[in-house]
């Protein structure tokens, strides 16, 4: 026997789909980390793409593994990422990496011993140099580059936001 559907139940069934359509449309929150956040390119060769998916050309390609880049918006597995100099697009997410990196801007930079200016350099650092951050205090950032270690002011570099604290 077909029963006919009751306006309770259409009610009840109309409002069951309405909130599994909006929890479906909500981003899942369990291990999810905020963006925007900065994360380092995994491989030597990574194509970055107009969209997120293989289907969209290439906008250019990173050739060294270890580059800084913010994440500014996630679609699926792929990430839209902008670098050191602002250019944008999508990479898929396994081909970042969470290693924390930094590039030296501007002029040659001083590495410090110490995360204070009046301390020894330990070696001067060249534009383009990219680090390992180690931790960052108040203004400053403890990075490793080719086995030198030591303190960065944070407006030498690009990769850590200002106030953000890294141990």
């Amino acid at each position: 026997m077909i029963r006919k559907p009751t306006r309770a139940m259409v009610r009840t069934g109309l409002l069951i789909s309405l909130i599994v359509a909006t929890l479906a449309s909500l981003p899942a929150t369990a291990g999810e980390r905020p963006v925007p956040r900065f994360v380092s390119i995994k491989a030597d060769e990574v194509n970055v793409r107009v969209g997120p998916g293989k289907q969209y050309p290439l906008k250019w390609t990173f050739v060294v593994a270890g580059v800084p880049v913010e994440i500014i918006a996630e679609w699926d597995n792929w990430r839209k990422i902008r670098d050191w100099e602002g250019q944008e697009g999508w990479v898929h997410s396994a081909l970042l990496s969470s290693r924390r990196t930094v590039i030296v801007t501007g002029d040659k930079r001083i590495l410090y011993r110490r995360a204070d200016e009046t301390s020894p350099p330990v070696v001067r650092l060249r534009p383009g140099i990219i680090a390992t951050v180690e931790d960052c205090v108040e203004g400053w950032c403890r990075v490793e580059v080719r086995n030198y270690r030591g303190w960065l002011r944070r407006g030498d570099f690009w990769g850590v936001y200002p106030d953000e604290m890294i141990e």
